[in-house]
């Protein structure tokens, strides 16, 4: 996750590939302290999945056997199946590296893809498949210029993501990570959040 994607640069305004900090008090319960990688962004809409809301109790195994595909006993069937938001929660997306791609997967930023497949779930059951992954039901929606606005709001701050953030599995301490990695102490924001 070096260098940016020239398609997706942030330079022209568009935000595909960074993430969103969520600023405290941000009004909607369903965002608190959410981390979320902006997978699609263009004048007319942007789309994101949350990397830090696993849904109590569902790892990727139970979904495969909800689903009829059959797997063995690899490693990435015990990673929680993870909320990316309140939109069409019962569809699936698997973020991962760009190791692997199908015709459907959408390149999202250098090293980084989105696919909705059966295939890509196929191959994570038989143990194959991309380096490094999380499966994520629902996703955060924007219409034109929302997000943008939010951010022009400070309700969400903005940062490059790193494997650790999208794929590590210290859920409730991503959000502070990601303010770290812009220098911030989490509990002065909140603190000033709190006093404003």
């Amino acid at each position: 996750m070096g260098k940016s994607d020239p398609r997706h640069d942030p330079a022209d305004g568009y935000l595909s590939g960074q993430l969103l900090i969520a600023m405290p008090g941000i009004g909607d319960p369903r965002f608190e302290r959410a981390v979320v990688l902006v997978c699609a962004h263009d004048e007319e809409h942007a789309m994101g999945l949350a990397v830090n809301r696993p849904v109590d109790g569902l790892h990727l195994g139970d979904l495969l056997e909800r689903l009829d595909i059959e797997h063995g006993a690899a490693p990435v069937l015990e990673e929680p199946v993870l909320i990316g938001g309140p939109v069409e929660r019962e569809r699936g997306f698997v973020l991962h590296t760009d190791d692997y791609r199908n015709d459907g997967s959408l390149p999202v930023a250098d090293g980084l893809a989105l696919t909705a497949t059966r295939e890509v779930l196929e191959l994570l059951a038989a143990g194959e498949g991309p380096r490094r992954c999380f499966m994520a039901l629902g996703y955060a929606g924007w219409g034109a210029g929302q997000l943008e606005q939010e951010i022009r709001d400070n309700v969400w701050l903005t940062c490059p993501p790193d494997e650790s953030l999208l794929f590590g599995d210290d859920h409730d301490h991503k959000w502070s990570q990601a303010l770290a990695k812009l220098g911030i102490d989490p509990s002065l924001l909140t603190a000033a959040a709190g006093s404003a």
